[in-house]
């Protein structure tokens, strides 16, 4: 029987990256760190929803360089 290995974590993929429960791929929004003060609002607002990687290629980059984002409640595993 041949030994299965197991893969490793891209962590700079699993920090910028969450996978919901029916499997969808959410990003953070860019711009988000500093230099808020000069935005509007709403705008600000608009920072703390998380966003869909709709692009199918995309999310299938994200899942294969962090294969296991989906198996543990806290990304990555405490």
């Amino acid at each position: 029987m041949a030994k299965k290995f197991k893969i490793k974590t891209h962590k700079a993929t699993a920090k910028r990256f969450r996978v919901t429960g029916t499997g969808k791929v959410m990003r953070t929004k860019g711009g988000k760190s500093h230099l808020r003060r000069r935005k509007a609002k709403r705008a600000r607002r608009k920072f703390d929803k998380g966003i869909e990687v709709t692009h199918n290629a995309d999310a299938k980059k994200v899942k294969r360089l962090a294969p296991y984002l989906g198996k543990y409640k806290a990304n990555p595993p405490a």
